[in-house]
């Protein structure tokens, strides 16, 4: 049984066009018909034309309302946020999740302001329940539980997912928590 990832973002922001594309080409042949879906990271014309899930777009990519209605319903949209607003934006304009963050410091992006930690998360996840909203940010094992606690609905990661040996092990434990967290908001659930 392998890691069982929901989602995965090819998230090369360097490559040429045509890279990214045989690139993102590939890795939709290797998730074709899987559970795990994938993302391409801005470029909503070449997940189109690859056959990825959908894009995740950042605050400087296209308004998320002209990507839903180009590419449709069935295309699934992640947008990047750093604030209530932003989230509420994504959500007015059609997406189907936002990431939050970064939720705790981290070394993969230098904020420029103090992060807005789980009260942060928890303001928007509140404000817009049940719209999806994702953690991001130095989210590891050891605060996992606090950004389900905080009203998260999944996290996103890069460091905490980058090694392969452990990845199998790091997401079952992630899925063991948020299965925790949902047998105590609702009890029928284990039965």
């Amino acid at each position: 049984m392998g890691a069982q990832i929901d989602l995965v973002q090819i998230r090369e922001k360097n490559l040429s066009a045509s890279v990214l594309y045989q690139l993102a080409l590939s890795a939709a042949r290797i998730t074709k018909g899987a559970a795990t879906k994938l993302l391409i990271n801005d470029r909503s014309d070449i997940a189109a034309a690859a056959g990825a899930d959908g894009v995740h777009l950042t605050t400087s990519s296209l308004p998320t309302a002209v990507v839903r209605q180009a590419f449709g319903d069935d295309f699934l949209i992640g947008v990047s946020t750093h604030s209530l607003e932003e989230a509420n934006i994504a959500w007015e304009g059609g997406a189907d999740f936002a990431v939050f963050g970064p939720v705790f410091e981290t070394t993969s992006k230098k904020a420029s302001a103090e992060p807005p930690g789980l009260t942060g998360l928890t303001r928007v996840c509140s404000a817009l329940s049940p719209f999806p909203v994702l953690a991001l940010g130095g989210v590891s094992i050891d605060n996992v539980a606090e950004c389900i606690r905080a009203g998260a609905r999944g996290v996103a990661a890069i460091r905490m997912l980058q090694e392969p040996a452990q990845l199998i092990d790091v997401a079952e434990e992630i899925r063991r928590r948020f299965a925790r967290k949902s047998l105590r908001d609702d009890p029928s659930m284990g039965t």
